[in-house]
């Protein structure tokens, strides 16, 4: 079994997925042929949200304590 991640778009009132071409070559996959797929949905990555915002200091820790 190989598994990809990808996203899904609107199409009409469907959702559809694209299996990328390294994978549909990779395992001889033709138009119209049946295919199992296994869903779970993906956990979005907070990495790099905040860019370009500071770290947080001493100060700030004490500010969310000083505030009860």
């Amino acid at each position: 079994m190989v598994g990809c991640l990808t996203k899904t778009r609107k199409v009409g009132g469907s959702i559809v997925v694209t299996l990328p071409k390294e994978l549909v070559e990779t395992q001889n996959i033709k138009e119209n042929q049946c295919v199992e797929i296994n869903v779970k949905k993906c956990r979005k990555n907070g990495f790099g949200m905040f860019k370009g915002m500071s770290p947080f200091t001493a100060e700030d820790e004490l500010k969310g304590q000083l505030d009860e």
